[in-house]
């Protein structure tokens, strides 16, 4: 397959999972908002401008819009209108405009959780290592093994993506024994290698049990083979909560990692990546470890939706809750103007930092990712 042919399909897997979570998202202050009886005028699929409308019966319009990234719900009184309208959500009291904000948070962890326990449940993919150094003298060089071969299982034990160990760590715990690796060659050839590893007392920093290395240049990488296992369900809802919980953890520290970073230094690449990045990484994911994997970074990339939008900043769902209760407690001193203006310029910033961020993306990628 052509490289061009390979960018087609990325471009097309971003936008199809970008825009299924932007979607979902949506839905969830949709639903909510129907069933606290407020007027939706308008649920759009992509982003205007407008190319079709799919319906216009009752009191909700429901259009398909040319940008196709996610979409968007339109209510009566968002803006801080109509607050006479009884349907309206500026008329609304504080608890049910929070739920209708809240609910498309809500809808993207949820469908974290959902993505994490189907894959546990149903796909889970067994995870090997290749490798690209072999230590002279050193067990694997004895048995034959090369750079670019890839270990799948240790005496015909696999080691699932989920798994608590790997199989770096199953090669440490056999130090000393002598055991079969399945190996998988560069050339797609599959083999059983006996190998004898180094005793316990041989072991340190610099050689491990079977003579492997990872440097900057050359480091291990994970390796799927197309296998897959499942677990009883219940089992597959703790590793869905789990793994959840680990999503929203490390996406936590990312977000602190980019106060810090930019704090330190504004014109360092940010440890963050953009609307260009995220697309180069699911084609990488993709190409190299197949859909499921993809669904995996799917179910992270939902999660990251959830908390970056319950982030107290305007326009973000967090910021208009955070706008919401400042106005209940402050009363007419902040003004439907100021409201409006808060909003705006939060707009303004948020969309100057998806610039900044889509700069050293594209920077990036012309330097090979580095």
């Amino acid at each position: 397959m052509t490289g061009a042919i390979q960018s087609v399909i990325t471009i097309v897997l971003f936008v199809l999972i970008l825009g299924a979570l932007v979607l979902i998202h949506e839905l969830g202050h949709f639903v909510t908002a129907r069933l606290a009886r407020v007027r939706v005028l308008e649920f759009g699929i992509g982003f205007p401008p407008r190319a079709k409308v799919l319906r216009a019966k009752g009191e909700t319009l429901y259009t398909l819009n040319w940008l196709p990234i996610g979409g968007f719900v339109k209510l009566e009184g968002e803006d801080g209108n109509d607050a006479d309208d009884p349907r309206s959500f500026a008329s609304q009291g504080l608890l049910t405009k929070l739920v209708i904000l809240v609910a498309g948070v809500a809808m993207n962890v949820v469908l974290a959780f959902a993505i994490f326990t189907s894959i546990a449940w149903l796909a889970t993919p067994f995870v090997g290592v290749a490798f690209h150094e072999v230590q002279a003298g050193s067990p694997a060089a004895t048995a034959g093994l090369v750079p670019g071969d890839a270990i799948v299982a240790v005496d015909g034990q696999r080691y699932e993506f989920f798994g608590s160990e790997s199989i770096l760590d199953g090669l440490r715990g056999r130090a000393g024994e002598r055991v079969v690796l399945t190996i998988d060659h560069a050339d797609g050839t599959r083999a059983e290698v006996p190998v004898e590893l180094r005793p316990p007392e041989e072991i340190n920093e610099t050689q491990g049990a079977l003579g492997i290395s990872s440097t900057p240049d050359a480091p291990f990488e994970a390796h799927f083979s197309g296998e897959y296992t499942g677990r009883d369900l219940p089992s597959a809802l703790s590793v869905g909560a789990r793994e959840t919980t680990r999503a929203l953890g490390l996406i936590l520290d990312g977000l602190s990692g980019l106060v810090g970073s930019f704090a330190a230094d504004p014109t360092a690449a940010p440890p963050v990546a953009g609307p260009i990045g995220i697309a180069t990484q699911i084609g990488d994911v993709f190409w190299s470890a197949g859909p499921i994997l993809t669904l995996y970074v799917a179910g992270i990339l939902s999660a990251n939706l959830a908390l970056v939008n319950v982030l107290p900043f305007p326009p973000l769902d967090g910021g208009r809750m955070l706008v919401i209760v400042l106005k209940r407690v402050f009363g007419t001193r902040i003004s439907l103007r100021a409201e409006q203006l808060t909003y705006l310029v939060g707009f303004i910033f948020l969309f100057a930092f998806i610039i900044w961020v889509t700069g050293f993306d594209i920077v990036r990628e012309l330097s090979g990712g580095q």
